[in-house]
């Protein structure tokens, strides 16, 4: 862009005349994270802070903040939001923040999502505040936008926060050579009841967000989200038309275990080889892993792949993606060599 849409010819600030632009559907997901200690980390995962229910407020505030954006930043649009949802995750010293917001009309919600990151996580500094008065807010900043004359848009740069989602404890996975090309998104979905509540720690998410940053991914998550709701999960992390989705966990026996279900309901064309392998990369080490029923295929050119939900689990699936995701990325966007 050579100019700055919100000051006119004179210099002065004004409001943009969208009234010739066409209604279209449009989405935007922005994160942030609140830096803070491992005590405030605990407190809030046991639900035990001195202002109760930190996430739920936070969430509800979030929401409340982008139904506002139009009050607070001068020059916003009013829009009649079809939906907001705020997702929060753990590592060891930080609250991450993502927001989504969703409008059918003639302008962008980049800023509604922006806002409600920004007013969740001033939120959470006030209810850790008596613990933590040092607690920062960081990183506030726009992931993906889809819709309107610039159709879809991604963060340029790989992440710059994926290397935070792993906890400190975790050994890295060695980096190989990033795939070809550039541009590439991804996103990591996790089908956990404990970590979407808060009960338990999810070491998976933060692995694959890492290894796919590593790869050279725009990567999106992990998105938590109780098994019962891991359907809905799917559809918010393709709403950005990723090039490549990996969840972790749900895969198994369990009635709870929903996630093979909820993405064959989605997917165009299996791709049960990579399944198969997977499988049985895992059988090989530890028997049970045949109980995993994960699948993988494709929703138009997004790849969804399913892997188990432990750690052995999701590092048999990066032994097996590592050789072939170049291949299967660059067939699925028209191109590789089938020879």
């Amino acid at each position: 862009m050579s100019e700055l849409s919100h000051v006119d010819r004179e210099g002065r600030a004004r409001m943009v005349d969208v009234s010739a632009k066409a209604d279209t559907a449009r989405i935007a997901v922005a994160a942030g994270e609140l830096q803070t200690t491992a005590e405030v980390i605990a407190l809030v995962r046991a639900d035990n802070m001195p202002k109760a229910d930190v996430l739920s407020t936070a969430r509800i505030a979030g929401i409340n903040g982008a139904k506002k954006t139009s009050e607070l930043i001068p020059l916003c649009h009013q829009l009649a939001l079809s939906s907001v949802n705020m997702s929060f995750g753990f590592t060891d010293t930080t609250i991450t923040i993502e927001a989504t917001a969703k409008t059918k009309g003639p302008t962008g919600v980049e800023m509604e999502a922006l806002t409600a990151v920004a007013v969740a996580g001033l939120t959470l500094h006030d209810m850790v505040k008596a613990v933590d008065p040092a607690a920062t807010l960081n990183g506030v900043r726009l992931i993906t936008k889809e819709g309107g004359k610039h159709g879809h848009w991604v963060r340029p740069e790989a992440e710059q926060h994926a290397g935070h989602h792993h906890e400190k404890h975790e050994k890295p996975t060695a980096a190989p050579a990033p795939l070809a090309g550039e541009g590439r998104t991804a996103a990591v979905v996790v089908a956990s009841t404990g970590a979407a509540a808060g009960t338990r720690t999810d070491t998976t998410g933060p692995v694959l967000a890492k290894w796919l940053a590593e790869q050279g991914f725009s990567v999106r998550g992990p998105l938590v989200f109780a098994d019962a709701d891991i359907a809905y999960g799917l559809s918010e992390a393709l709403s950005s038309e990723p090039d490549l989705i990996i969840t972790t966990g749900g895969t198994g026996a369990s009635p709870t275990d929903a996630t093979p279900e909820a993405t064959l309901a989605l997917i165009d064309r299996e791709l049960p080889g990579v399944a198969d392998a997977i499988r049985q990369a895992g059988t090989a080490k530890f028997p049970l892993a045949a109980l995993s029923r994960g699948v993988a295929g494709l929703v138009g050119r997004t790849v969804i792949v399913n892997l188990p939900g432990s750690p052995g689990g999701v590092k048999d699936g990066v032994a097996v993606l590592t050789p072939i995701l170049e291949h299967l990325l660059a067939q699925v966007a028209g191109g590789g060599n089938h020879e």
